[in-house]
Parts: structure tokens; C-alpha cells; sequence
């Protein structure tokens, strides 16, 4: 990746201006001619939305994405847009014991609309309050039931696959475990025993952290520092490890784009959270098991956004959607050369980038270093213009160049094309909105987004005004 250093987070207010421009349009026209009957939007198909069975992960993404238009623009027709949505459609996911996506429904909805009471720009009305409270701490709760244990201390939540299977999405969904624990909730196992949503947490994150990235130790001839296998699997029987295992990406000893940016902003955003966590707790003279668990997490971070920049993306900041899929053979020095979505061997992921500009931003503002800062203020300048910046009115997308599940074949080939292109994804928008508040707010409009509304970094380095 050709990373520009003179690049500032201010240089992009413009280019996030017309975003925020034609991602109300989108908004407004999606509103307008979508049937929720048939299921929740997922992905476009020739430019329009529509379901895809498998499970339910991203209807928090549509909803979310309206209370993001809110908090960029004070417009609040979107904030009445993404609450009407969320009081009348999401309650179905808080009790979702089938899934590992909480934090992607649950925080990307109620959350939102809890942080932004919580930073004073809607208001405070005690009953709204509480509601998302509620609907918070119930979510986070039945997120750590879904729960693996592998003995002495360790375990994990449990992808949609089964007990023996952790994938590395869920490290993002920790969020909604963070939530719980700081609005005071406690899990209750079938003895009435509570257990820490903080225990099951850093325990998640632990294991994530040794067994879906790779550090360049020789766990395998494919282990390259930072690499990150989509999904880890265990003998529950005994609770060993078995293997790396994938079922998104290309195989379990390449590197998945959109997992790959999972890691990267899930422990980004740990480490802001559990910084502040630790802070608190240092005030009452005790730190407990987050200081142990710190180095690991920023160590999982650094890699993974190290391997990103080294390895894992084109020359603009842009990955194909895996760094092993076998069409790249075709595309000779892909690295060397911006990102290609056009070409007729292998789909791009703008999705995977706009998750991993965002963990750049995170880590290199927690940690004070200019090389992440620069990294993800390069990608953002990249995903904030044409070609991956939607502005056809008539596509309902905002994110141009997704891939969903390029193994399946999932995602909508164009007619006259061999590989797909072109499209847009629920979460690939959210994120490109997500960014775009995150980077207005490192160029001084707002205090620092937080998913727990709390204060700026602290983790380890001096943050750096951009």
C-alpha cells in the first residue's frame, strides 16, 4: 500500500460532505420503495436492494445508517427515520440466541441512539434512555450465552456454525458485551451463578487474538505476522484447538479481506474501551485482568493492521476480497497498482476497506503513530470518491464494489461481466458512513466517536491532532 503522509482528516470534509449529500438521497429513495416484508435489505443486485436468506446480520446496518445521517447532518428526519425503525423492527434481535451478530444489530441501532443522549444531541427523556439501556444490557447478555468453554479460564462466543466454531467477526460484536458490563449487567448461568459480561469479553478477545492471528512463529508454513484466519476450530470434547477454517474466504491459510478488517477495528475499539475501563478502575486501585490482557490485544491490532498495509491490499488501500484468491495470479504486481474493480478475475471488497480504514484511524489515534493515521485517512480519501462513491441517484447504494460471498456466488455479476462488480452491501455503507463520522470528528467536528461514548484514546501513546 503507497501511503500518503501529507494527508490530513480535514482535507476530507468536503468529499464526506457529498457523501453525507447523496447517502440522504439513497436513504430517502430506499424508504420510499423498499417492502421489509420480504426480509431485511442485504445487498444490490443492478442497483436495487434486496433480502438474501442465511441469517439475519444486517438489518441493524439499514436502520443504523439513518441515525448516522442524523448525527453527520442534525437533519431529523433520519433521526426519526433510524428510531421508528429501530422501535419497530429490532426488538426480534435482542433475544437472538442464534447468532454471534449482536454487536452489529444490537450497537449499530440502540446503541447509536443511546450515544447520542449520552453526548447531548438529542436530549435526555428518561423512558428513551432506559429503553435502549434495557434493550442493551438484555442484548449483551444473550451474546455471552452463546459460549464455548475450553477449560482453565478460556473460551469463546460460538459462531452461527456451532459450538466448536469462532470466527473473527465476533470480535467486533464484543461491543455489545462492553455495553452490558458498563450498564451493569450480569449473566446468569442455569444455577443462578453471575457471570461477568467483562470476563467473557477479554476471554473472547483472548482467544480470538491467539488463535485467529497469526504473529510469524511457525504455527504453520503459511504463518505470516498479521495474517487472520476467518474462523478457528475446536474439539469441544476436550476443548483442543484443531484448525484454521474459513467459509467466506478463499481458504483457511489466506487472508479474507472483510475478516482481516474485522480484526483490525474489533481490537482497535477494545483497546479504546477497555483504556477506559482501566482507567476507572485504576482511580479505585484495581485493574484486575485488563492489564494482562492489554499487550495481547494491541500486539493482535498492530499485526493485523501491519499486515494490511504490507501485504494485504493494492497500492490505493483497497484489497481484493482475499489475498490468496487464485485469479490474482492474472493480475500481475496487483499490489504495486491501485485496486482494479473492473477487471475480469477477481472482485474487489471496498467493504473490507472502508472496516479496516476505520481500525487504522482507531489504532494510530490510540497508540499516536502517523503510519496507521495516514493509512486510514488514505483509504477513507480513496472510498469518499468515484469509482466506489455511488453517486447514480438511481442506485440505492452508497458503497460501490462490495463482495459478499464470493465462494457461494453470491454477489450480482453484471451482464457482459465475469466477476462481480459494481454492487453495494448493508454493512459496506454503514461502515463508509461510520468513517466518515469518525474522520469529520478527527478534523475537529465533535468529540471523538466511541460506540460507548466515552472519552478520547489513551492507550499506550499520545494521540495526534490531524
Amino acid at each position: 500500500m503507497e501511503i500518503v503522509g501529507d494527508l490530513k482528516a480535514q482535507d476530507l470534509l468536503a468529499p464526506i460532505d457529498e457523501m453525507w449529500r447523496l447517502s440522504g438521497v439513497k436513504l430517502r429513495a430506499l424508504a420510499k420503495r423498499y417492502e421489509w416484508s420480504s426480509g431485511p435489505p442485504v445487498c444490490t443486485a443492478a442497483g436495487l436492494y434486496g433480502p438474501r436468506s442465511w441469517t439475519d446480520w444486517t438489518e441493524g446496518f439499514a436502520h443504523g445508517s439513518a441515525v448516522l445521517q442524523f448525527d453527520a447532518t442534525d437533519d431529523e428526519e433520519f433521526l426519526e427515520m433510524g428510531r421508528a425503525g429501530t422501535l419497530g423492527r429490532m426488538r426480534p434481535h435482542l433475544a437472538d440466541f442464534g447468532v454471534h451478530d449482536h454487536g452489529f444489530n444490537v450497537v449499530s441501532t440502540y446503541g447509536n441512539l443511546w450515544r447520542l443522549i449520552e453526548e447531548g444531541r438529542t436530549g435526555e427523556n428518561v423512558n428513551e434512555r432506559q429503553l435502549y439501556e434495557q434493550a442493551l444490557a438484555l442484548s449483551g447478555a444473550v451474546q455471552a450465552r452463546r459460549w464455548t468453554n475450553l477449560g482453565d479460564g478460556a473460551g469463546f462466543i460460538y459462531s452461527f456454525n456451532g459450538a466448536h466454531s469462532l470466527f473473527i467477526d465476533t470480535v467486533r460484536s464484543l461491543r455489545s458485551l462492553a455495553l452490558a458490563h458498563s450498564l451493569g449487567e450480569v449473566l446468569r448461568d442455569e444455577s443462578g451463578r453471575e457471570v461477568s459480561l467483562l470476563d467473557r469479553l477479554l476471554q473472547h478477545a483472548t482467544t480470538t487474538a491467539r488463535y485467529c492471528v497469526f504473529y510469524g512463529e511457525g504455527r504453520d508454513i503459511y504463518d505470516v505476522r498479521g495474517r487472520v484466519a476467518h474462523e478457528a476450530v475446536f474439539n469441544t470434547a476436550d476443548g483442543s484447538y484443531r484448525c484454521p477454517s474459513t467459509q467466506q474466504g478463499y481458504s483457511p491459510f489466506s487472508t479474507w479481506a472483510r475478516g482481516l478488517g474485522w480484526a483490525m477495528c474489533g481490537f482497535a475499539e477494545q483497546l479504546e474501551f477497555l483504556e477506559a475501563l482501566s482507567a476507572k478502575a485504576r482511580a479505585g486501585g484495581s485493574t484486575g485482568d485488563i492489564a494482562k490482557s492489554l499487550p495481547l490485544f494491541r500486539e493482535a491490532a498492530q499485526a493485523a493492521c501491519d499486515y494490511y498495509i504490507d501485504h494485504a491490499t493494492a497500492a490505493d488501500g483497497v484489497p481484493y476480497w482475499d489475498d490468496g484468491a487464485p485469479g490474482l495470479a492474472y493480475l500481475p504486481e496487483w499490489r504495486q497498482k491501485p485496486a482494479d474493480p473492473h477487471n475480469d478475475r477477481e472482485p474487489v471488497d471496498s467493504s473490507a476497506a472502508a472496516v479496516a480504514a476505520q481500525g487504522l484511524l482507531r489504532l494510530g489515534t490510540c497508540l499516536g503513530d502517523e503510519r496507521y493515521l495516514d493509512a486510514g485517512l488514505r483509504v477513507a480519501s480513496v472510498l469518499l470518491r468515484p469509482p466506489y462513491l455511488s453517486d447514480d441517484p438511481q442506485h440505492e447504494g452508497l458503497l460501490l464494489h462490495s463482495a459478499y460471498h464470493r465462494p457461494r456466488g453470491w454477489d450480482y455479476v453484471p451482464p457482459g461481466r465475469k466477476v462481480p462488480s459494481g454492487e453495494s452491501s448493508m454493512w459496506g455503507d454503514y461502515h463508509l458512513r461510520e468513517l466518515g463520522v469518525l474522520v469529520a470528528r478527527l478534523a475537529g467536528k465533535g468529540r471523538y466517536l466511541t460506540f460507548f461514548a466515552g472519552p478520547g484514546p489513551a492507550c499506550g501513546g499520545t494521540a495526534v491532532a490531524r
